[in-house]
């Protein structure tokens, strides 16, 4: 046993992944686009580009509003595109009181927007930031416009395992290493399993993905989130009438695609496109062919 601990240790020490400060990842990842408001104690990053129609992204778990920049690089032609870190995430970092369930992130979303003044948008959000869409959607149905969610979470999956990364925060002992170790190679395959085409994945990503998990607190966040107990907000789904594009890469590894007929179910107004040979984040995989998905939705309901 005391030989196994001392290996452990060495491993541990070997693979020792300190924490990144603000200052140091602000030099690299924010630029002249980029701003910071105060919020609920939180330093938001955000970016707002482009005039014209708002339109919102949010990004999934893990990420940063840096999943969105092929987005927005052709979005910000036509329109105001407002994208940020949630907290937990980039370097917005963590909620000081660590409010992360879906209810929290739709609350700070509103007092985040009331803060910038957008009083009516189109919202857009992936994975978690799908979840927080549809959430934040069924609360305040005047400000959204139109919602676009993009392999959402929200129905939990019967027949599939949660994603190796966040079973292994919260197991015992684990997520205590995980507080301090993360490799390059456990971040690249942990976006691997994401990637249907895993040629797409590049070493600029994986590093940025990486960086910004290595903020100072973030990867204690990301354990804290994952311990908390999942609750099935599904029934609100109900209360949207908004008109809604459910988006889904058919070969999403993390949330079957199935769920995408179960948000076309219990949404009133909703069009689901399934994307081939696409994993579980299409804005990053495949941007180019998702973005003309949501401009033919917006164009169809203008």
């Amino acid at each position: 046993m005391v030989v196994i601990l001392i290996i452990g240790g060495l491993i541990v020490s070997f693979l020792y992944s300190p924490d990144i400060s603000v200052a140091e990842l602000k030099q690299k990842y924010a630029n002249q686009n980029s701003k910071f408001v105060s919020v609920d104690g939180m330093d938001v990053h955000y970016r707002d580009e482009g005039t014209g129609e708002v339109i919102v992204l949010l990004h999934g778990t893990g990420a940063s509003l840096h999943t969105w920049d092929k987005w927005t690089d052709v979005l910000k032609t036509r329109f105001r595109v407002i994208r940020l870190d949630l907290p937990a995430y980039g370097l917005t970092g963590p909620h000081p009181q660590h409010k992360y369930l879906i209810p929290d992130y739709s609350k700070f979303l509103n007092t985040f927007l009331n803060t910038l003044q957008i009083e009516e948008f189109i919202l857009a959000g992936n994975s978690l930031g799908g979840s927080i869409a549809w959430y934040y959607t069924s609360e305040y149905p005047k400000k959204v416009k139109l919602l676009s969610l993009l392999n959402p979470g929200g129905f939990l999956n019967q027949n599939k395992k949660s994603p190796l990364v966040f079973r292994l925060s919260r197991a015992p002992l684990v997520k205590d290493v995980l507080r301090y170790v993360t490799p390059r190679f456990f971040v690249k395959n942990t976006l691997k399993e994401v990637y249907f085409d895993k040629n797409k994945l590049t070493d600029e990503k994986i590093d940025t993905y990486r960086d910004l998990m290595l903020r100072e607190n973030n990867r204690e966040a990301f354990i804290v989130r994952s311990s908390l107990k999942s609750s099935n907000y599904t029934k609100r789904l109900e209360l949207i009438s908004t008109p809604t594009q459910v988006l889904w890469g058919n070969e999403d590894s993390w949330i079957p695609v199935e769920n995408a007929r179960l948000f076309e179910k219990a949404l009133l107004n909703s069009k689901v496109d399934i994307m081939k040979e696409t994993g579980h984040i299409p804005m990053e995989e495949r941007p180019y062919e998702s973005l003309d998905l949501l401009l033919k939705f917006i164009e169809i309901n203008k």
